[in-house]
């Protein structure tokens, strides 16, 4: 049975993944996203006590 011999199979698997492995990661790293995190800044977030009625 042909499917059996890895000779063929096993060079066709390794230079998929070399091609997977070098080629398409830089170029998916290329894109940038169109919106950008910003920092918050040094603002502190107001922090007070609940003023809830409790019955």
């Amino acid at each position: 049975m042909p499917q059996l011999n890895p000779e063929p199979w096993f060079l066709i698997l390794v230079s998929s993944w070399v091609i997977f492995l070098t080629l398409i990661p830089p170029k998916i790293l290329s894109h940038c996203t169109p919106n950008e995190p910003n920092s918050q800044g040094a603002e502190e977030m107001k922090v007070g006590a609940w003023n809830w009625p409790w019955h």
